[in-house]
């Protein structure tokens, strides 16, 4: 064997121990579900998560993302993670709160104020609790948060700046029984639906409105079917990333702590994406697509005592008690409730 033939078999060999030693040789292509379409914070969750995870793999993992629900329902696609028939899945927090019923502290109305308190419990102690509880429940866990901001009353019918407002309008809402609560603390019975059903109910008159975040309203063209939009800030909505735990511990130890990492990068960069976009999305649904914003009466204070005297209570013992609410409040700088 000359030098040259000696010098390429050890390149291979080299190469070939490289490959083991990174785990190339268990190279996967994740498939990650999304409720939601192109333009969405749950896209620009899924972007990130999936650039940042090529870079730390050198290209040996990678994924693809599936919009609009192509893999079935939000609350389907943790029914199959936690099965292991589904990799991933980015998707609304109320939709992870039925197999997992503590994460409805995030759902809570009124408790997160700002994307920084969003930031505060998702990154500290209370996100690394809730992660440990969707593993324990609903056999999945979070990799990374999407932030896509507060949840903004649509509607067809006409403005509403008071409760009173509210009255006689048909509300879609998730079946996510804090939302439903808390319509009902307004004095309204909401109409539980189906996420892939919500566009035609609009466009059909079925319902007269809905919530979501600006993100979400501009992603899925709902100026399209609406007209007025209240800028109530009821609930801040986070849509995790999770991945099925089966899946997770199939992976070597240096692939779970890629797929780690790489869900804190892709966090960040869905703060960053809120940032950089909610503004100008507001801009362009009042400007192109007609829309017409009111504020809310007084600060939002009648929305805001009915809805946190009466839900509050109500869901104490399925988050971990009245002093997991406590908790919350003084990570949060506020007075506690008794």
């Amino acid at each position: 064997m000359n030098i040259r033939t000696r010098l390429g078999s050890f390149a291979v060999s080299a190469a070939a121990a490289l490959l083991l030693t990174t785990g190339a040789v268990n190279a996967k292509n994740f498939k990650i579900a999304l409720g939601d379409s192109a333009g969405s914070a749950q896209e620009a969750l899924g972007k990130a998560f999936v650039a940042a995870l090529e870079e730390k793999s050198g290209g040996a993992h990678t994924g693809d993302l599936f919009l609009n629900g192509q893999l079935g329902s939000e609350q389907d696609t943790v029914n199959e993670a936690a099965m292991g028939t589904l990799d991933m899945s980015i998707l609304a927090i109320n939709n992870v709160t039925p197999f997992s019923p503590t994460v409805g502290i995030l759902t809570l109305p009124y408790v997160i104020l700002s994307l920084e308190e969003a930031e505060t419990l998702t990154q500290g102690a209370i996100g690394d609790e809730l992660t440990a509880n969707t593993i324990e429940d609903a056999g999945v866990r979070i990799l990374g948060w999407s932030y896509t901001g507060f949840r903004r009353l649509t509607n067809s019918v006409r403005p509403v700046e008071t409760v009173e407002d509210l009255q006689g309008l048909v509300i879609r809402v998730p079946k996510n029984e804090i939302m439903i609560a808390t319509y009902n603390a307004w004095g309204v019975n909401p109409t539980p639906m189906a996420w892939a059903e919500t566009f035609a109910a609009l466009q059909q008159g079925v319902v007269d409105g809905q919530d979501n975040p600006y993100l979400t309203i501009n992603a899925m063209k709902f100026d399209e079917v609406q007209t007025y939009i209240t800028d109530i800030r009821y609930i801040f909505s986070l849509e995790p990333l999770v991945i099925s735990e089966q899946v997770f511990q199939d992976l070597s130890e240096e692939d779970q702590q890629m797929l780690i990492e790489a869900g804190k990068e892709a966090t960040l960069v869905s703060a960053q994406f809120l940032r950089d976009q909610e503004e100008a999305i507001k801009e362009r649904l009042t400007t192109e697509g007609g829309m017409e914003i009111t504020q809310p009466a007084n600060n939002e204070e009648e929305f805001i005592s009915l809805a946190t005297e009466a839900v509050w209570p109500q869901f104490y013992d399925s988050i971990g008690g009245i002093e997991k609410m406590n908790e919350v409040l003084a990570i949060l700088g506020r007075d506690p409730v008794e």
